[in-house]
């Protein structure tokens, strides 16, 4: 791909936008489930909970997501409006259990200790002031709840041309580093390794990620 478009790739997985923006929200989902299921996995998730999602893009797993447990409610929350609006309309059917929040990306529209569990997958190397964002995640989830961080590895991310442009990454040691200085206390680290198409074109490419299980 030209520079011009690893730019455009970069920005709409930022904040996908428009036409372009649902196509790649529809390839996110594709390409980023097998990240999401372990983190969803991580969280055990138990019946009448109430989850939390960062960053939902177009929301193409809710609908086995719910199955999980009984009487489950979701909220998302995005910054894009176009999967804000993506998300919607092929969750129409879940209106029920689930909304969809649009918000700036710094501060949550959300009472203290709201959430039994919440997570984000891929979304942590477009944070502002890291620091101050997890400390709002810390805000808005219960005393006993638990947050799953699930993200790129650095050795991995930096081989992929788009990453250049306005992505911050870490490996392990740094996002130890990170979460130490917020509020939460406690970690465990997993890493996982699986194969997936490449964003660029259609060749298989090997992904090193990390899932963070985190508690007060």
């Amino acid at each position: 791909m030209e520079k011009d478009q690893l730019k455009i790739l970069a920005e709409n997985l930022a904040n996908p936008q428009g036409e372009k923006g649902i196509e790649i929200g529809e390839m996110m989902n594709a390409t980023n489930i097998g990240m999401t299921l372990e983190s969803i996995h991580a969280l055990l998730i138990e019946d009448n909970e109430y989850i939390l999602e960062i960053g939902h893009g177009n929301a193409g797993h809710l609908k086995s997501f719910l199955k999980i447990a009984k009487d489950l409610k979701y909220t998302g929350i995005d910054i894009s409006e176009t999967m804000h609006n993506e998300a919607q309309k092929l969750n129409s059917d879940f209106k029920d259990q689930a909304d969809f929040v649009l918000y700036e990306g710094e501060k949550f529209p959300f009472e203290d200790e709201v959430f039994d569990k919440i997570f984000t997958v891929n979304t942590v190397y477009f944070w502002k002031e890291p620091v101050e964002y997890l400390n709002e995640i810390y805000r808005v989830l219960k005393d006993t709840g638990t947050f799953v961080l699930t993200f790129g590895q650095r050795d991995f991310m930096e081989k992929l041309p788009f990453t250049e442009y306005n992505f911050k990454l870490y490996n392990n040691d740094e996002m130890e580093e990170l979460i130490s200085k917020s509020h939460f206390k406690r970690m465990k680290i997993s890493e996982k390794e699986e194969e997936i198409k490449s964003k660029t074109g259609d060749e298989l490419i090997k992904r090193i990620y990390t899932v963070l299980t985190i508690k007060k």
